[in-house]
């Protein structure tokens, strides 16, 4: 059973940085994409960023150029590095797979397997 454990949320001024991180257990983490996904009070839940399991990276229009996904294999363990952080940013962060290798329709996608999330608050 593969589950996954968000981590690395908090308060943070306009601007500031973040680091999530996606740790993985039940599997090896070499062989599929993980997505992030984050969800604001009142929102709909939104696809952030996804890799896949040849490091090619997609992204929301939204957080282009300020988040980075990266992944450790062999920690298991995928991150999402935040930078330039502003309100709208505020939101339940998830990790979430399917065990498919690829980011194709990620976001659209029904993935199997979740987080329990992590909150970032973005707060002067």
């Amino acid at each position: 059973q593969v589950q996954l454990v968000e981590s690395g949320g908090g308060l943070v001024q306009p601007g500031g940085s973040l680091r999530l991180s996606c740790a993985v257990s039940g599997s090896t983490l070499d062989n599929y994409a993980i997505g992030w996904f984050r969800q604001a009070p009142g929102k709909e839940r939104e696809a952030v960023s996804c890799i896949n399991r040849w490091m090619s990276t997609n992204y929301a229009n939204s957080v282009q150029s300020r988040f980075t996904i990266s992944r450790d294999n062999a920690k298991k363990t995928v991150y999402l590095q935040m930078n330039s952080l502003n309100p709208d940013d505020t939101a339940v962060y998830y990790c979430a797979t399917d065990l498919q290798p690829t980011c194709a329709g990620w976001s659209h996608r029904s993935l199997d397997y979740w987080g329990q999330g992590t909150q970032v608050t973005v707060s002067s």
